[in-house]
């Protein structure tokens, strides 16, 4: 037995610790499901290895107490919801891991349209968030009754209780009101008045500039008078000394 302070282990590690097709299969839940680590997972299988074990046991007992312990397993999977009503001993041993990776809480959160990922419904939980039957729950693996699904809901005092709240997810659901249809014709005639051609503007731009630069070139010619030569200068200088 483990004490208050070595409680005992809710789980069995596998035997083997290098199996490739056990350990693909173990990342593909970790994935899937948003666990934590693989000790979650090893606790959901010991659970599932014990309910399997006692179906197996029930089948050695005598027909009175077999009756009455059937019965209550039975019971107790179905209300889990792990099992149907009209099931038996052979439906329990045919249970996998995703049926009981699918009642957990977190898990429920999900499928309950409370969150929008796996790992969105964890940290709704572990942070105080989520509340079934009006009681504060912080255990994202726990294993969720039937009757139990239509309670979950978001804590009074969360802000994502709030509909105007950017992260829940139905707000994102929700598709923007549909543009009304313009007729074809009605379109055309609009783009042919507003929008003038890109042609006739370029055009008329490098007229504009053309016209621009020729009369800069004639103000210039105007204003600047012609010079003579330097030889010329030199040749009338010349007649003046002789003179």
């Amino acid at each position: 037995m483990g004490g208050i302070r070595k409680p005992k282990k809710k789980y069995v590690a596998p035997g083997h610790p290098w199996q490739k097709t056990r350990l693909a299969e173990e990342l593909i839940y970790v994935g899937e499901y948003g666990l934590r680590n693989k000790r979650e997972l090893w606790k959901h299988r010991t659970q599932l290895t014990q309910f399997r074990g006692t179906a197996r046991d029930l089948v050695a007992l005598s027909i009175e107490e077999r009756v009455v312990r059937e019965g209550q397993l039975i019971g107790r999977l179905t209300r889990l919801a792990l099992i149907g009503k009209d099931s038996r001993l052979d439906d329990i041993l045919n249970l996998t891991i995703r049926d009981v990776l699918e009642r957990r809480l977190q898990t429920q959160v999900l499928r309950q349209g409370l969150a929008k990922t796996m790992h969105h419904a964890r940290q709704l939980i572990v942070h105080g968030h989520i509340v079934l039957d009006k009681h504060r729950v912080t255990s994202p693996g726990m294993l969720l009754y039937r009757d139990q699904e239509k309670q979950l809901k978001y804590a009074p005092k969360s802000p994502y209780g709030h509909s105007l709240h950017p992260e829940l997810p139905k707000g994102e659901v929700t598709a923007p009101a549909p543009t009304p249809e313009i007729p074809e014709p009605a379109l055309k005639e609009k783009i042919e008045v507003k929008i003038p051609k890109v042609r006739e503007i370029k055009e008329v731009e490098l007229e504009e500039e053309v016209d621009k630069e020729e009369d800069l070139e004639e103000v210039e010619s105007e204003e600047v008078p012609s010079e003579p030569p330097a030889k010329e200068k030199k040749a009338v200088s010349t007649k003046k000394g002789a003179k």
